[in-house]
């Protein structure tokens, strides 16, 4: 019997929400970053097989509101609990145990979710002793077959296969989304931990050719200190954030790619709704 489902993983940030997709998925959907709130919109990651097809979304990490970015990602949040069929919340193993956690999971369920806990990173030493549905690690692979049949026993089956995507189909995010994110996460990789919460990636220009891909995008910062720090000195750190970024672009579109970077300055840009929507955050 086939079994189609909507999946909302959640957690707190760096829970491995994202590396736990990609890994499932078998292609990177997510970026992924040790810096705190990498992901800010909802991804879909689909997994496809004969007997089922899971559609997973990737959540913002779960933590209070302030600016109107936070906002919007809390709202991302909210969105994919609602339209789930599974709540799948990720614990962080290798962290001490926040019983702030045991109260939303306990509010979800109370609300009628239906909702399973996972303890993530289980290749590392354990630093809490919650007990959850299933362990497993995105890393080595353990436990994976475990958190799937978990995931399956919550669904109705079908009598008939009814994809809803494609079965080569991974991902609902268009291309100049992906170049934006591996932007993203190549200043993550470099920069420091104040600086990545202050910017955004806004492409400019996006020339897909048969066999070459031109883009051109600006680094959006919040503040004048920061773009020097992104240029650095003589353009070097500019140009190892766009040497990264332009593998991770060839690697995923299969092709050569052509990367122009600019920083841009956008005083307090994360609280401006109309600024936010320009860079597809609405």
């Amino acid at each position: 019997m086939f079994k189609f489902g909507y999946v909302a993983v959640l957690g707190k940030p760096n829970a491995g929400k994202s590396t736990l997709i990609n890994r499932l998925v078998g292609e990177k959907v997510a970026i992924v970053s040790d810096k705190p709130q990498t992901t800010r919109d909802n991804i879909l990651g689909v997994l496809t097989t004969k007997e089922f097809q899971l559609a997973f979304v990737d959540t913002p990490g779960i933590h209070k509101s302030g600016t109107f970015l936070d906002k919007y990602m809390m709202k991302n949040v909210r969105t994919a609990k609602a339209s789930a069929d599974v709540v799948l919340y990720l614990i962080d193993s290798s962290k001490p145990f926040d019983k702030q956690e045991i109260e939303h999971i306990d509010k979800m369920r109370a609300d009628g979710l239906d909702v399973i806990v996972a303890k993530s990173k289980c290749d590392k030493t354990a630093k809490n002793e919650f007990v959850c549905d299933v362990e497993f690690s995105s890393v080595t692979g353990e436990g994976l077959d475990k958190l799937i049949n978990k995931i399956l026993e919550r669904l109705t089956p079908s009598k008939t296969k009814n994809f809803l995507f494609d079965e080569d189909e991974f991902t609902d995010k268009p291309l100049k989304y992906f170049v934006a994110e591996f932007i993203r996460e190549s200043a993550l990789f470099y920069l420091n931990k104040e600086i990545p919460h202050g910017i955004a990636v806004d492409i400019i220009e996006f020339n897909d050719k048969p066999s070459e891909t031109f883009i051109q995008a600006d680094i959006v910062c919040s503040k004048e200190s920061h773009k020097g720090i992104i240029i650095g000195k003589g353009g070097e750190m500019l140009k190892k954030i766009g040497m990264k970024a332009r593998l991770s672009c060839e690697q995923f579109l299969g092709k050569k790619v052509t990367l122009k970077l600019f920083v841009k300055v956008e005083k307090d840009w994360h609280n401006k709704p109309s600024k936010l929507s320009t860079l597809g955050y609405n």
